[in-house]
């Protein structure tokens, strides 16, 4: 099972690097079903890890001037803020029996799980379902600051709680809100993630402790991956493998 998670934490970076977005819903659940680390400890650990991969993988885009930076700014700040304050003041605040009703019990635990396979359907339809080709203009960039303010208020919250970099909501956001072009969305969204899951990490109350030598094992396996997906993203039509990762996703989801 542990050879398995390496290959897996390979495959979280691949994700990244060739599509922008899936790859960080898959870090929970290996962490919690592959190598058994305890489920909000794994959110900690999952916001580390995608945003140290994405960090270096926006690195890449930036470099071939595929990052938006005034989106990045203004998409960001929120995420920032309510993924910093989630962490530190909602997640421990949530109690450990969350609801009893006869013989049935949710925990802290489980809400978390069951709140992430629920974001995975909806991560998955979002990379199965076609998306019209975009038609390029040079008209100037204009932007839905209510809604892109909204939105990145609310993927931090969900960041906060499941430690999801919400890719698969960011790039939508980024291609209509902002008029973005789909590998400008992929660059800037890779920065939004670096930028809100390790200051959210930050935000982790004092007293967690985390095994550091375990942690960077694991982002190094995703920093390789995301190197091996910017290489295929050169050879591979990223446009006909998403749908084909998106089923994945769907099924680890249910």
């Amino acid at each position: 099972m542990e050879y398995l998670g390496y290959f897996s934490a390979i495959l979280i970076g691949v994700s990244l690097g060739l599509i922008g977005s899936g790859g960080s819903i898959l870090t929970v659940p290996v962490l919690v079903y592959l190598f058994a680390v305890d489920t909000v400890l794994a959110t900690a650990y999952s916001l580390f890890i995608v945003g140290l991969s994405s960090l270096i993988g926006s690195v890449q885009y930036y470099l071939k001037g595929l990052v938006n930076v005034k989106t990045a700014i203004i998409f960001g700040i929120p995420s920032i803020v309510s993924v910093y304050l989630t962490r530190a003041f909602i997640v421990p605040i949530i109690p450990d029996t969350i609801l009893e009703i006869g013989g049935f019990t949710l925990t802290k635990n489980a809400f978390l799980l069951e709140l992430f396979a629920v974001l995975m359907v909806f991560a998955s339809v979002s990379m199965i379902r076609k998306v019209k080709p975009q038609i390029e203009t040079e008209a100037p960039q204009q932007f839905n600051y209510p809604l892109i303010l909204t939105e990145g208020f609310l993927v931090g919250i969900l960041t906060g709680l499941v430690g999801a970099g919400g890719g698969f909501l960011i790039i939508p956001a980024l291609v209509l809100f902002s008029k973005l072009p789909m590998k400008e969305a992929i660059g800037t969204s890779l920065v939004i993630i670096a930028l809100k899951s390790l200051l959210g990490f930050l935000g982790e109350h004092p007293s967690v402790q985390f095994n550091w030598i375990f942690l960077l094992t694991i982002s190094g396996f995703a920093i390789l991956g995301i190197f091996i997906g910017m290489f295929l993203s050169t050879k591979i039509n990223s446009d006909k493998l998403k749908p084909a990762f998106g089923y994945f996703v769907l099924v680890m989801g249910i």
